[in-house]
């Protein structure tokens, strides 16, 4: 599957509702594909109180409910239709989540996309893994 791919299939998960509390939620959606091919998708939940989770994480937490790590490549987008780069938790999450995913395809505005080691330059734990 290519980014475009993985970007439509993303798109098609955006559902922006608004709560009462002044809340979103499917406002961004990300989509991601394994190293077995499978596809998986999830929301942003952006509620009062902090509470509440990205699009990627919502993503990688149903791929991982399936016993999968390895992400090949993941992209998020926001209501508007433009590509959202993962924010600094995010990209921490698709590091840890997996051992190989420091090298991970990301999808990034303007239908650029770069390998999560170029998003994190400076690995925190770069003495421990290579």
């Amino acid at each position: 599957m290519d980014m475009e791919e993985l970007y439509e299939t993303a798109k098609a998960k955006l559902y922006t509702v608004r709560t009462s509390r002044n809340g979103k939620m499917g406002h961004v959606a990300a989509a991601l594909v394994t190293d077995r091919g499978n596809i998986y998708t999830g929301v942003a939940l952006d509620l009062p109180s902090s509470i509440g989770f990205c699009a990627e994480h919502s993503a990688i937490a149903s791929m991982v409910t399936d016993g999968e790590y390895k992400i090949v490549k993941i992209i998020a987008v926001y209501e508007t239709g433009e590509v959202l780069p993962p924010c600094g938790r995010c990209r921490e999450l698709i590091n840890q989540v997996g051992e190989d995913n420091y090298h991970c395809e990301v999808g990034l505005p303007d239908n650029r996309t770069a390998e999560l080691n170029e998003l994190m330059p400076e690995r925190w734990d770069a003495k421990y893994f290579t």
